[in-house]
């Protein structure tokens, strides 16, 4: 059987599939549960010193409490075995720890929930790889164009990276080789970082292809999906090295349904609310952005009244230029 073709139901029962006896390909099971269970990845990451946020197993709710006044709030709470942000929380206080914790268990009780320091204003890159007993074999590098705290499913990607510079790079692949090793990875794998105060941290490892494997193949014109078969079946597959510098610059943008839905909450978070998705190509990644964004079904407003809100001082300023670039088009901006 290959589990890692199916999303996360698949690897949610791989112990399971290999207690029973059934011939799992592709990456050992084991190393399909160490992935999947946050503490047991939690620690075989601070094993090979790999940085990530802050993180404790949680017990009881008052050494979460403990835990989240010691590295102060927010903080996520994190089952295990999880799809797509499920039961995975946000808490900005004690009261709403104390919510989320009671419905995080009751999705996950035989598997432990971690809960984890949330950095705030960071940049978050998604690595799509494939590897043969822990060689990397192809990789490719996205970068969201929304910062961390977005789910995956429903952030902008950028490929190849725009604004990620070539030290940075460097340190992505290190990281990715280095727990491709310690897992043994043989077949498809993403792995999920954060980039805060120059450095790199690691949020999240799935073994198995995730929803941006087709996105990168097609960007990249290389079959993730084909190679990692031919590495399960125990077909060698020599390395493939992509060069960044000729390639035009492609944007996933997700598709939303709010207008379909009534009284829908817009407001998106580490739940994915996304129904599908649209890719461009474009001479840089502002064309690139457009496009995709307007086959979604975006209108760019004709009546060139538009109301601006905006959050903290800081995303203010980053727009201050694109505001002044608005009101030469000639919109009223209020």
């Amino acid at each position: 059987v290959i589990l890692s073709m199916g999303g996360q139901l698949p690897n949610n029962i791989a112990i399971g599939l290999h207690r029973a006896g059934v011939n799992i390909l592709g990456t050992p099971p084991e190393m399909i549960d160490t992935a999947e269970n946050r503490f047991k990845f939690s620690r075989l990451i601070d094993s090979i010193n790999i940085k990530q946020p802050e993180w404790k197993e949680l017990t009881t709710l008052q050494e979460a409490k403990e835990f989240c006044k010691l590295v102060g709030y927010p903080c996520l709470v994190r089952p295990s075995y999880v799809l797509s942000g499920a039961a995975m929380n946000v808490a900005s206080n004690d009261e709403e720890l104390k919510s989320y914790l009671s419905s995080a268990v009751t999705v996950s009780k035989e598997y432990p929930v971690v809960i984890t320091k949330f950095i705030l204003n960071a940049k978050e890159i998604d690595v799509d790889a494939v590897a043969s007993n822990g060689k990397i074999i192809c990789i490719a590098v996205s970068e969201h164009v929304e910062n961390a705290g977005t789910h995956s499913g429903d952030a902008s990607l950028l490929l190849p990276p725009q604004n990620l510079n070539s030290e940075t790079l460097d340190e992505i692949y290190r990281i990715t080789f280095g727990i491709s090793e310690a897992l043994n990875v043989s077949g498809p794998f993403n792995l999920q970082l954060i980039a805060s105060n120059n450095q790199l941290r690691v949020i999240e490892c799935n073994l198995r292809v995730s929803r941006s494997f087709p996105f990168v193949s097609k960007v990249l014109n290389c079959d993730f999906v084909a190679i990692a078969t031919k590495i399960a079946i125990g077909i060698n597959v020599e390395p493939i090295v992509f060069d960044y510098s000729k390639m035009k610059v492609a944007v996933k943008v997700p598709q939303f349904s709010f207008s379909q839905l009534s009284q829908a909450d817009v407001r998106t978070g580490v739940e994915m609310a996304s129904t599908g998705e649209v890719a461009c190509f474009g001479t840089n990644q502002y064309d690139a952005y457009l496009k995709a964004l307007v086959s979604t079904g975006f209108k760019i407003p004709q009546k060139k009244h538009v109301f601006v809100s905006i959050g903290p001082y800081k995303t203010k300023l980053d727009l201050v230029d694109s505001l002044y670039q608005l009101q030469q088009y000639g919109y009223t901006l209020y």
